[in-house]
């Protein structure tokens, strides 16, 4: 956490994509920042040479409504490939005063910003780089250990063992067809008759037809399924699970499972990128993941989460660059996860 923030200001800069712009504003919430959130719209011809080209010149920072107008930061999250050219501008605008911070692969180089965490299947490397398995979240040891402390009513008395079962959606590389929803329905079920208290929340990205049969399976078995009533659960569910079961659809939410140290049970749905395979291939080479087949299977672990070891270098490449333009230091205080 930053003990005053007052003077410092941040952006979190993304084209509004809802995975690009959560990484950014974990980590800004690990280094106890409140940013300002800033959203470009590039339009064509312009989007179509992004990363490499220049800003919309519809959003200068002299056109009304610009989402990069001064003030500019001290510090910049960006993430997203139409994001590099914008951050590349404040960085000159700024007259080199901004501290830019690139979150994934840009694209264009170890040179684009200061800082650049890059996952580890990435090609990308630099003295600037930093790779981990994981991707930045805001799941943390302190948010599962209040969850564990302080159990939300709706799932404290269900049975045991307790299985959080995170569904994303259709992607662009993923498709749950008929055959997939079937199956997992088919799986889920055998979990639910051996007697497992299921926890279950979907995404904007599920499927209408899968979402009705997941309700209706937690109706049918007395699980618990979040229908959007009340306080998001999500870490709740992490922080008493006893097993996760997650679709294999999302970085982000296989990140943040392994941030809970329980055993995470993978469902694939159809399609996959060869990325997304290599990260499992290597979760599974920690013990992490294992494949859903409608059975209990896995140890604890002890919890992965990269987000406070990227906070960690993010402070000290900033403290550097502040003193290299004579400013005063500021104080950070990080959470050890």
């Amino acid at each position: 956490m930053l003990r005053d923030d007052s003077r410092l200001i941040t952006w979190v800069l993304s084209d509004g994509k809802a995975g690009d712009e959560l990484q950014g504003l974990s980590v800004a919430e690990a280094l106890g920042l409140h940013p300002e959130i800033r959203r470009i719209e590039p339009r064509a011809p312009f989007t179509w040479m992004m990363p490499w080209g220049p800003i919309d010149p519809r959003e200068r920072p002299s056109v009304p409504g610009s989402p990069i107008a001064p003030p500019y930061p001290d510090l910049l999250l960006a993430s997203g490939r139409r994001a590099v050219p914008y951050l590349r501008f404040v960085k000159r605008a700024s007259g080199q005063r901004t501290y830019t911070v690139f979150l994934k692969d840009p694209r264009t180089g170890p040179k684009t910003a200061d800082f650049i965490w890059s996952p580890e299947y990435d090609r990308l490397r630099g003295p600037n780089v930093l790779t981990t398995l994981t991707p930045p979240h805001r799941i943390s040891d302190r948010r599962i250990a209040a969850a564990r402390a302080h159990p939300d009513p709706r799932l404290a008395g269900l049975p045991g063992p307790r299985v959080a079962v995170l569904v994303g959606g259709d992607s662009r590389h993923h498709r749950f067809t008929d055959h997939d929803r079937a199956t997992l329905l088919e799986r889920l079920t055998i979990l639910a008759r051996s007697g497992a208290g299921l926890m279950i929340t979907t995404s904007r990205r599920t499927p209408l037809a899968l979402r009705e049969a997941l309700m209706d399976l937690a109706a049918r078995h007395g699980a618990f399924f979040w229908d959007g009533s009340g306080p998001n659960p999500y870490v709740d569910l992490l922080g008493l699970a006893d097993f996760i079961v997650a679709t294999a659809d999302s970085f982000n939410m296989i990140g943040e499972a392994a941030a809970s140290g329980k055993p995470i049970l993978v469902f694939e749905p159809s399609g996959g990128h060869p990325k997304l395979a290599v990260y499992m291939e290597r979760l599974r080479g920690h013990g992490i993941v294992h494949p859903f087949d409608g059975h209990l299977v896995g140890q604890a672990y002890e919890p992965l989460n990269s987000t406070p070891k990227i906070a960690a270098a993010i402070v000290r490449g900033f403290s550097l660059h502040r003193r290299s333009l004579g400013l005063p230091d500021i104080a950070f205080s990080l959470e050890s996860s």
